[in-house]
């Protein structure tokens, strides 16, 4: 397996992407690069490679799930360390220099993304805006925004289909118009019928899902959307100092799916053109899809897990790494949700019991 680190030029520190700046900076020497700057600076690419197993390229190539437990190992370049890693991981962290590596073997070919959207929020920040959120949260528990536990945040690139397209529209139908007015004692109703058509065409631009069978869905999709102007074409050095994971789905997966959710969109659209009427009854809509295109990217995601102590069971946590918006399940403190109950039901309790003994029998 391929693998690369970008170093700085000045004293070969490993370069991270700083989400601020939009650079890539040495933790050592503090020095700052341009992406024109670090332009064939990659370390790695030719040396460090282990044999994957046979499996495995069949398993890449043919764009299926590997299964659970198969790995791949590959030699860090800073210092030789052999590091396994699973399947659709494709940049990580040594875990002995901790120098930030990229699998390039993993995103080349068909796996090659053809866009990005690199970190605007970096990890003080997303700390910061963890805080915020929780703290309006009342009834977690406090080990879940405990220092140990925020130390877990990790900036994670998730792989995603992008889907976009022309609707061609056609709409028929009947509109009618109603008008009531009141002369002297009599009420009149007035029906006026239409044929009503509309046609026209909607551009659909990146409808997403997600690519990657192990990441929750409910949470890589519930920080959609990203801005389209954020979309850039893919750079290797933007992984730098992430965890990145390749797709192990394919988009035939989510062609129907999709293909009716944007047909239906237009069709709405359609309507919602021919307002004005009291009913409207559709005869006829068609909507054709034209110049259909997907795309394959990687969108930054902050990630956050824990395990609740008594249930065992896992919370996850994600905040968009770009836009900030949050979702997540959250574990509930049992003995905050107790205190809350007895400051209601003890004074409600103690003034029905008093008034209970002053009424007379």
């Amino acid at each position: 397996m391929a693998a690369i680190t970008y170093k700085c030029p000045n004293c070969g520190g490993g370069l991270i992407f700083e989400p601020e700046t939009q650079k890539y900076k040495c933790e050592y020497c503090l020095s700052r690069f341009m992406q024109a700057d670090l332009e064939g600076q990659a370390f790695g690419e030719n040396g460090g490679e282990t044999a994957e197993t046979g499996e495995e390229e069949a398993a890449l190539a043919d764009g299926g799930y590997s299964a659970a437990g198969e790995a791949a190992v590959y030699s860090c370049p800073s210092c030789g360390a052999e590091v396994a890693t699973d399947p659709t991981t494709a940049a990580t962290f040594c875990y002995y220099c901790h120098n930030p590596v990229i699998l390039s073997g993993r995103l080349r070919g068909e796996y090659l993304p053809d866009c990005v959207v690199p970190f605007s929020i970096d990890r003080k920040r997303a700390e910061g805006m963890f805080r915020e959120w929780i703290g309006k949260k009342k009834y977690v528990p406090k080990d879940f925004y405990s220092p140990g536990q925020i130390e877990k945040l990790t900036g994670v690139y998730f792989p995603y289909w992008l889907f976009r397209c022309r609707i061609d529209g056609k709409l028929r139908a009947q509109g009618t118009k109603i008008r009531s007015w009141t002369t002297g004692n009599m009420r009149y109703t007035e029906r006026k019928t239409y044929q009503v058509e509309r046609q026209g065409m909607v551009k659909i631009n990146y409808v997403a899902r997600n690519a990657i069978h192990k990441a929750d869905s409910r949470l890589c999709e519930g920080v959609l959307p990203y801005p389209k102007e954020g979309i850039k074409p893919f750079s290797m050095g933007c992984l730098s100092g992430f965890v990145a994971q390749k797709r192990d789905r394919r988009k035939e997966e989510f062609i129907p799916e999709v293909y009716q959710e944007v047909k239906d969109f237009a069709l709405v659209k359609l309507k919602e053109s021919a307002g004005g009427y009291s009913e409207l009854k559709v005869s006829q809509q068609i909507a054709d899809v034209e110049d259909a295109r997907w795309d394959y990217g990687l969108f930054p995601v902050w990630t956050l897990t824990y395990k609740g102590p008594k249930d065992g069971k896992m919370y996850y946590f994600a905040m968009n790494g770009q836009t900030g918006k949050i979702c997540g399940e959250l574990p509930v403190d049992g003995g905050k949700l107790f205190g809350l109950f007895m400051c209601i039901f003890l004074p409600v309790l103690l003034v029905l019991l008093g008034v209970g003994y002053f009424l007379p029998l």
